[in-house]
């Protein structure tokens, strides 16, 4: 057993080591290009552009190596390989294929490939693996010869076996160890001589030695003996470098030795001989690939797709018991503000500690899956009433409004729950999915940092939403919407000064809507901006028309959407606008509200300060209802501001409105600014804000919005 030095060997008369051959297979020629350049140099190379061509190559030449892509136009890649193996062509198989199904991955290497290379390519780890390749078929060679060499010695076919990857054995009848090769040590840690004449289960996993029985000791010969087991070995300590640090994963083939000069119906049994390869890195890398299609990376919970498929067993077995089944889509509140305010390595880390905070809401037999973004999903499946998900929800807010760290900041997540109860609320995996959601919907659009239960209005109101949606994309196209105006008007002159533009939509089957029953949507689609061009071409237009009738101190008010301002050419929008029409910037006045104020601020500020450059004027309406503050109007350069209806309305009822309308009359004159208030409906209103010192209104005491053509009845050249 003694270890035979290369140096002893007689290799006179050896040939000298043959050039290494690469069978290049892919239908990409531009691959092929790549590959060839690469592996320049290394060995001689041969390109194949389908499988049919690979065949007949490997059938009528030798290689040492071959890089196969598994899409090939004309046959499979798998069965290329699949074909090799039958025909027992030696090269060694590295598959490159660019396929996303894992199984690919797994049947490649079950189907007997030496690696598996995910597209694109990186050029040092197929580098790496084409080099492992060659190394191993340069050792293979050099094997064979000594094999082929060293045939009849007894001595030399013991350095062969010492020398092997493999753990080598003999057992006797009895199943104990009468020999083992050197590998045992290296790859169990157990001493030869401590092995010989133990059982052979002393290196079998205890849950593996059923299955051992029929394999580790086989009796059969032939074709019948036991061929590529998966059998789990145990190691003796934790000084081998193994998974988890005690077993390996061996693939095991062995047959049974017989008295071969007896005769062939006396033959007597002696033992068995086995071969263990060590096949634990290619179990890892299959678990791998699986675990990695089936859950989160970032969170390791179970994916869209894992929680499926136990949502679906699950549903079925609360069928079958007449039990139910809760399940709970949440949503992280202010999530984006997270990942704008502090980066997305914050972000992910809010991920990660907030699944872990879920977890410890659930039993162990509920099932926590991420979707993606922020989104998480729960099935509690075995549940007695419908309301028992209502703790579970508590739960889960009370646990996740713990604070946490963020950028160095205190910071407390919230969600947003829906939840959807197995039968009542839907009997498949994806009305369960889907009205959880829409319940989610509806919790985010009350307020956010709450739960609630799906009911079946708010799948009416989603089908109503969209069909909504899908007509608000037809008035555009359709040129539905229309312009009421409204005057506002001077109490000091008593003439009227300017027109409010207001949007409403001439809807064919609801009637004339006005815009708080669909800019909301508009804004959410994106369809605002198209709206919003619409508005300011309109609205010019019809400005150039009341100019041009002999009203030309005239002005138009109009609104526009804080989604306008994300545009990077509003400026160019609105000061083409009345360029066209052939009126002054100066006429033109775009309202915006006082929350926009608080969205990415300079930006807003860069782009009101360039309107009020080229001459439009910059109202800020509903004043004093929100964010006011004397620092937005020291760094917003507006023209205007519009004192809030609410406070018109609660003059001579609540003293408070009056003492906060002088005190924006008061802001309005310490900055220069034009003051207008709206909503003012009586005589007695209007005279109160006079007395104030708002001199300029509007409201239905002056007019209400009415079309272009019915308003010119207010209009006082």
């Amino acid at each position: 057993m003694g270890e035979l030095p290369y140096s002893s060997l007689d290799f006179a008369g050896v040939a000298q080591e043959p050039v290494q051959r690469i069978l290049i297979v892919d239908d990409e020629a531009r691959l092929r290009d790549s590959y060839r350049e690469l592996l320049a140099g290394r060995a001689e190379i041969v390109e194949c552009a389908d499988g049919r061509e690979a065949m007949a190559r490997l059938d009528s030449d030798t290689f040492d190596v071959v890089l196969l892509d598994i899409r090939l136009p004309d046959i499979s890649g798998l069965a290329v390989l699949q074909w090799a193996r039958q025909r027992a062509i030696s090269a060694i198989v590295i598959m490159v294929s660019a396929d996303p199904d894992i199984d690919s991955a797994i049947d490649a290497l079950r189907g007997g490939a030496g690696e598996f290379v995910r597209k694109p390519c990186d050029p040092e780890l197929l580098l790496r693996a084409v080099e492992r390749a060659l190394q191993r078929r340069r050792l293979e060679r050099s094997h064979a010869l000594l094999a082929a060499r060293l045939e009849q010695s007894e001595r030399l076919h013991r350095f062969l076996v010492e020398q092997a990857p493999d753990i080598i054995y003999t057992l006797d009848e009895a199943g104990r160890f009468v020999f083992v090769n050197g590998r045992v040590e290296s790859l169990l840690g157990f001493c030869r001589e401590e092995l010989v004449g133990q059982p052979y289960t002393e290196l079998v996993h205890e849950e593996d030695r059923e299955r051992a029985r029929y394999a580790f000791a086989e009796r059969r010969t032939g074709g019948r003996a036991s061929a590529n087991v998966e059998i789990r070995l145990r190691c003796k300590n934790d000084e081998v470098v193994h998974v988890d640090n005690r077993f390996i994963v061996a693939m095991l083939s062995a047959t049974g030795i017989y008295e071969t000069e007896m005769p062939r119906d006396a033959l007597r049994f002696m033992g068995t001989y086995g071969i263990a390869r060590d096949i634990t890195e290619r179990k890892r890398a299959e678990e791998k690939i699986s675990f990695q299609a089936f859950h989160d990376l970032l969170t390791q919970l179970p994916n869209r797709v894992l929680f499926r498929d136990r949502l679906a067993l699950a549903l079925s077995q609360a069928a079958r018991r007449a039990t139910l089944l809760g399940v709970m889509f949440i949503d992280l509140d202010r999530f984006k503000t997270v990942n704008d305010s502090f980066g997305h390595a914050e972000g992910d880390q809010l991920l990660k500690t907030v699944a872990q905070r879920l977890k410890h809401c659930l039993r162990a037999g509920d099932t926590l899956a991420r979707l993606g973004g922020d989104e998480f999903t729960v099935m509690l499946p075995d549940l007695l009433h419908a309301d028992d998900v209502v703790g579970v929800a508590e739960k889960i807010a009370q646990e996740l409004g713990a604070p946490l760290m963020l950028g160095g900041q205190e910071f407390r997540p919230t969600a947003s729950i829906g939840i959807a109860v197995f039968p009542r609320d839907g009997e498949t995996v994806e009305a369960l999915i889907a009205h959880a959601d829409l319940a989610m919907y509806q919790v985010k659009n009350a307020g956010k940092n709450s739960f609630g239960f799906y009911s079946p209005h708010m799948s009416e109101a989603r089908r109503e939403r969209l069909s909504l949606e899908n007509d608000l994309q037809l008035a555009i196209e359709r040129r539905e919407f229309v312009l009421h105006y409204q005057p506002q008007f001077s109490q000091r002159s008593g003439q009227m000064i300017g027109m409010e533009a207001l949007l409403r939509w001439q809807h064919p089957r609801l009637g004339l809507l006005a815009p708080g029953g669909f800019i909301a949507l508009a804004e959410e689609t994106g369809l605002i901006c198209r709206i919003s061009d619409w508005v300011l071409q309109e609205g010019c237009r019809q400005l150039a028309l009341w100019h041009a009738d002999g009203h030309r101190h005239l002005r138009l008010a109009l609104n526009l959407s804080a989604r306008d301002f994300e545009r990077k050419d509003l400026l160019e929008r609105v000061v083409a606008a009345p360029a066209r029409h052939g009126i002054g910037c100066d006429r033109l006045e775009i309202e915006i509200t006082e929350s926009l104020l608080l969205d990415d601020a300079e930006d807003v500020i860069a782009t009101v300060r360039q309107l009020r450059q080229h001459g439009v004027r910059v109202a800020i309406d509903d004043f004093g209802m929100r964010y006011s503050s004397l620092n937005y109007l020291r760094r917003f350069p507006v023209s205007s501001i519009k004192i809030d209806q609410s406070f018109v309305r609660d003059l001579g009822r609540d003293q408070g409105a009056a003492s906060i309308i002088h005190a924006i009359v008061g802001i309005a004159e310490g900055f220069g600014l034009h003051l207008i208030a709206e909503g003012v409906e009586s005589e007695e209103q209007a005279r109160r804000l006079a007395d104030l010192g708002c001199e300029d209104m509007q409201g239905y005491y002056f007019g209400r919005p009415l079309p272009a053509d019915e308003v010119l009845e207010w209009a006082t050249p």
